[in-house]
């Protein structure tokens, strides 16, 4: 028997690495982390990036701090020898979802045994690879986005019209001060500005009595622009995050995603105090604007789901599956709300619903889960009942519908937010087990 203090006794396995070689795989693993986050995967998803690549190179164990701005990876191989840790700022993009789904590519291959230094080469190769599509096709998806806003709302032909307009005006806007590299707060004032003008503008016209004008509801032109300003927040990465553990990184996204919504919040204000001083007042409408007929309703979803995968950089799988579920998205909502569910619930089984279907397609068809699955809940976001509140607040007559209906935007966003973190919770070990039952049955074949 060995004595206690045999050196025999406190002995463990060592992997034979290299330093070199494993510095140069811990790099590989974090930089495909921080690529992954910037591109807008969710903390959790990051990290099991990182030790899945991590772990195809022998490097078990590694330990990965995710936080809104930094990454960083630590490795121990036992021993006497000191831990190797490396640390990377990360520096938030646009998401673009074609590269998101070519490093989720990688990482694939990477598990089934390519070459480290094949990986970093195909990895330099893809963070080199521009957005897919040039700026004049964003700001027109963008425009198109409030377009199908417009229609989930039943609005007519000329409505139609100027809410394009109005959204080409913002989002032209928006582009045109990101290239500046103005801070996104302002941003968004300028943006919720251009939109509440123009909405101004034509309630002035039609309290003038111009006759194309005739019947329609400004309000519906803002509503369609806070949608158009809001789907590119991280509503549902704040909650998964939250609900995975990731607190710090939660309550950055949270921070940033009130910042921006209170820029909208004042460009809006601006806007309509802009008319009062000119003497244009938009007058409050009784409610939120409800959706229109189901066809109104599928296509609008349709139009919205294609439009925000079109921004975000996705190719054309993604748009066709962003498509498919923004019209199941649509139908479990209007099919809960016949069954006289509150709006936040109804909502919040729709966002289910969706982010179901779209993690266990997106498995099958190898496209980005969080890709399709925001897509698909942006027709959901209660842009009209944000507006209504607004509006109701500085309206010297009903300032109490105000609250209420920003009460209840909150609570639709809680309700999309829930339903879409937990549909990829509940349909994430579903898709495990169909995975390994796919396999059993293969490896039977064979």
């Amino acid at each position: 028997m060995l004595r206690s203090d045999s050196p025999e006794a406190i002995t463990e396995p060592i992997p034979i690495l290299d330093d070199a070689w494993m510095l140069r795989a811990l790099d590989l693993a974090m930089r495909i982390g921080e690529s992954m986050f910037a591109v807008g995967a969710s903390a959790h998803e990051v990290t099991l990036a990182i030790t899945r690549v991590a772990g195809a190179y022998g490097l078990e164990g590694v330990h990965v701090d995710v936080t809104y701005s930094s990454i960083a990876v630590s490795y121990h191989r036992g021993g006497e020898g000191w831990p190797h840790t490396l640390l990377r700022v990360v520096r938030v993009a646009a998401p673009d979802h074609t590269k998101l789904q070519r490093l989720q590519a990688l990482i694939v291959e990477i598990t089934d045994g390519k070459d480290l230094e094949e990986a970093r080469i195909r990895f330099r190769a893809i963070r080199r690879v521009p957005f897919r599509y040039k700026a004049p096709v964003v700001v027109v998806a963008r425009a198109l986005l409030a377009v199908g806003v417009s229609i989930l709302a039943g609005g007519s032909a000329v409505l139609l019209g100027l809410t394009f307009v109005a959204a080409l005006g913002a989002a032209a806007t928006q582009a045109g001060l990101a290239r500046l590299r103005v801070p996104s707060f302002f941003s968004q004032i300028a943006g919720a500005f251009v939109t509440t003008a123009v909405a101004v503008a034509v309630s002035a016209l039609i309290t003038a009595g111009f006759e194309p004008f005739t019947g329609v509801r400004p309000s519906i032109i803002v509503a369609s622009g806070i949608v158009l300003m809001l789907s590119g927040l991280t509503v549902v990465g704040a909650a998964q995050d939250a609900i995975d553990g990731f607190a710090l990184t939660a309550a950055g996204r949270i921070l940033d995603l009130t910042l921006q919504t209170v820029g909208l919040v004042v460009g809006i204000l601006i806007g309509l105090e802009f008319g009062s001083v000119l003497g244009f007042r938009m007058s409050l409408p009784d409610a939120p604007p409800a959706f229109g007929p189901l066809p109104n309703q599928l296509a609008g979803a349709v139009i919205i789901a294609i439009a925000v995968a079109l921004f975000n950089g996705a190719g054309a799988r993604i748009i066709a599956v962003s498509g498919v579920l923004g019209m199941i998205a649509i139908l479990g909502h209007a099919f809960t709300v016949t069954l006289d569910l509150h709006e936040a619930a109804a909502s919040g089984v729709a966002a289910l619903l969706a982010s179901f279907v779209g993690i266990m397609v997106a498995h099958r068809l190898h496209v980005p889960s969080v890709a399709v699955t925001t897509a698909a809940i942006v027709p959901l976001v209660p842009g009209g009942a944000v507006f209504y509140g607004l509006l109701g607040m500085v309206q010297a007559d009903a300032p109490g519908a105000g609250t209420s209906s920003l009460v209840l935007a909150a609570s639709i966003a809680v309700g999309l937010a829930s339903g879409a973190s937990l549909g990829i919770y509940l349909g994430t070990p579903v898709r495990a087990t169909l995975a390994g039952v796919a396999r059993s049955r293969a490896r039977v074949r064979h």
